[in-house]
């Protein structure tokens, strides 16, 4: 589908900067800690004044739909991206850390 590298959700390290694309609503009711959040239909347009080019991103989405796709674009437009495979949902079974809209670390 895509050249962009896949990492498992259980693997991203705990400094990657992860760029979640989900929906405004599914990233309130819980996120990684420190994600930057641009919903994917508005990537297009705030790519170019929120992003560093310089930077590594890790895309997230709820199941990977979104992300990959998200991820092989921006690769196209010449950003260093990799594709959280399993998605937040990966993240959530894998006993990663999430946070709800207030900050505050969130259990499930």
């Amino acid at each position: 589908m895509s050249d962009v590298e896949t990492v498992p959700a259980a693997e991203v390290p705990a400094d990657a900067q992860l760029l979640d694309v989900r929906e405004v609503y599914e990233f309130r009711a819980g996120h990684a800690p420190g994600a930057l959040h641009i919903p994917v239909e508005e990537v297009p347009v705030r790519f170019d004044a929120e992003l560093d080019p310089d930077e590594d991103y890790y895309v997230i989405c709820r199941t990977g739909g979104r992300s990959i796709q998200i991820a092989g674009w921006l690769t196209q437009q010449g950003y260093s991206v990799l594709f959280v495979g399993g998605g937040y949902d990966g993240w959530v079974t894998s006993g990663r850390p999430i946070e709800g809209e207030d900050g505050e670390p969130r259990v499930l």
